[in-house]
């Protein structure tokens, strides 16, 4: 059975794990907000999440980077049956905008930190922001970085149930070449 090299896999799943817990923080911020937030856990827990929500996002970033070229050195592996043609299609569609997104989503992240003038965290180190402080730029790019992170978890919502698909009713290997 063709199989990703364990390289791929690996980051693949890091990148799984990572991507998960940043949305859910993420969508904590999003529904409380930062008073409800600390109304909610208090400021200390509070802080801890807005750092290793912001550590995420920048340890997502470098994974996908890493991703990426490895991707374009190792390829993938074939299918071991070929996929239908709306599959493929739907599939490189799915793979495709989930790349995009998980590149776009720590960078207007990133931004809007530093637009919204807020320390860029990463882990204990103070990254340096991306540009000047901008108040209303910090604002739009929020609103993008959220709507972001809901077409993620839609298309991660997508590229689950398509595997399972495969693995439970297709029987086709094909959830088989990540595991």
């Amino acid at each position: 059975m063709p199989r990703y090299p364990l390289i791929q896999r690996a980051l693949h799943w890091l990148i799984a794990v990572m991507v998960l817990g940043a949305l859910g923080i993420g969508m904590i911020f999003g529904w409380l907000e930062y008073k409800g937030t600390v109304e909610t856990f208090g400021q200390a827990t509070t802080n801890f999440l807005y750092k290793y929500h912001k550590t995420f996002g920048v340890l997502i970033l470098a994974a996908m980077l890493v991703r990426i070229v490895v991707k374009l050195r190792l390829g993938k592996p074939d299918y071991a049956v070929p996929l239908a043609k709306h599959e493929k299609a739907a599939s490189g569609a799915v793979h495709g905008l989930l790349y995009v997104l998980l590149i776009a989503m720590p960078v207007t992240g990133w931004l809007a930190t530093g637009a919204s003038g807020y320390p860029v965290e990463f882990f204990n180190w103070t990254l340096p922001p991306l540009i000047g402080k901008d108040k209303e730029l910090g604002a739009a790019l929020y609103e993008v970085h959220g709507a972001i992170g809901f077409a993620i978890f839609m298309l991660v919502g997508v590229h689950i149930a398509a595997a399972l698909r495969h693995a439970i009713v297709k029987k086709d290997d094909v959830l088989r070449r990540m595991l």
